[in-house]
């Protein structure tokens, strides 16, 4: 790690001294500084780390000395020293632990029903909605980019657009199959049924970022659909877009125009092909483990929502909390942050 850190410091004084020189390249300063400001906390927790390092050796010089005064009150130091030493090595650790480049991204999150017929799609509703609370209490913006519903209240599929600083690093790990343990309200013998929603987790991207040429991506219109599946419009502006190359398929129907349903469409498979990229990037740099917070598959069971207990399970993580409906109105922070604990937890380890 030491040597790591010295070719960060490196750069850093390159910066120092290319920053000191008289400015010719505006954008060029603007670029190094960025970059400086990025550098300074974990230079100034290296510089720290460092510190420690040699004020414990000396302590343990002077407690191996002659000096019985001396060694006493240096003994003192060095157990201080003993407990500061590895918690600036882990902290120091954690800052060096690459970037997921995606976490500062809005998010697109895609709901869907599964197993259990109109009780799934009332679930998938639940998570829209849980979800849609918790952006709120977070100051985040949300837009539902599309959705198809059962006409009794639930929700077939579900496209939701969450805008806010660090939207993805709080939902990243939502991703996979979640589960419902309850008595659905058409059940006359009260018993307990369960069933399924899947959620996965896109970064939004921008057209920079991902490229689709038009010549791989196939586009049809129909007229969009209400429930029960009665026409809502004259006009064919729903889209159904499929890309070619992957066969991935996304249809918006929502808006008034075919024009906005198509950018929205295309918002959302730019999404899924970004997150194809990404996993066989994550796929190539971490071959050898997988994070016991999950893969991000779809088929992969997350979660279970147990209503007659009021508990919510994390199976990934052994978390479980009997304040189910407190969480489904959005109180998710705790269990979020012991995801993001466990995430990390483990990310350190690979590297130790």
């Amino acid at each position: 790690m030491l040597d790591k850190i010295a070719g960060i410091e490196t750069r850093y004084q390159e910066i120092e001294r290319e920053l000191a020189q008289p400015a010719e390249d505006y954008q060029r300063v603007v670029e190094l500084s960025k970059e400086r400001s990025e550098l300074e906390p974990l230079i100034a927790k290296m510089r720290a780390y460092r510190e420690a390092l040699r004020r414990r050796d000396e302590s343990q010089e002077m407690v191996d000395g002659d000096d019985a005064e001396l060694a006493e009150l240096a003994a003192a130091e060095l157990a201080d020293l003993e407990e500061q030493v590895p918690q600036l090595e882990n902290e120091l650790k954690s800052m060096l632990l690459p970037k997921d480049p995606r976490d500062g991204r809005n998010v697109i999150m895609e709901i869907r029903a599964g197993t259990g017929g109109d009780e799934a799609g009332l679930f998938a509703a639940d998570l829209l909605r849980m979800y849609s609370r918790y952006a709120e209490r977070q100051g985040w913006k949300t837009e539902i980019l599309s959705l198809s519903d059962t006409g009794v209240g639930g929700v077939k599929e579900a496209n939701l657009l969450i805008k806010g600083r660090g939207a993805f690093s709080r939902l990243k790990f939502e991703s996979g199959v979640h589960r419902v343990q309850r008595v659905p309200s058409t059940e006359a013998q009260g018993r307990i049924h369960t069933s399924t929603a899947t959620v996965a987790v896109l970064a939004e991207v921008d057209e920079v970022e991902i490229n689709i040429p038009e010549s791989d991506v196939k586009m049809d219109v129909y007229r969009s659909q209400g429930a029960g599946g009665q026409n809502v419009q004259k006009n064919s502006t729903a889209v159904r877009l499929t890309h070619l190359p992957t066969g991935i398929v996304v249809q918006c129907q929502d808006e008034r125009s075919q024009l906005q349903n198509r950018l929205r469409a295309m918002s959302i498979l730019r999404a899924r092909l970004y997150e194809m990229e990404e996993e066989k990037r994550r796929s190539e740099m971490d071959s050898t483990r997988r994070l016991q917070v999950g893969s991000g598959a779809r088929s992969e069971k997350v979660r279970t929502y147990n209503f007659p207990q009021s508990r919510l399970t994390d199976h990934r993580i052994g978390y479980s909390s009997h304040n189910l409906f407190a969480q489904l109105d959005g109180d998710l922070d705790d269990m979020l942050d012991e995801l993001a604990t466990q995430d990390e937890a483990e990310r350190l380890a690979s590297v130790a």
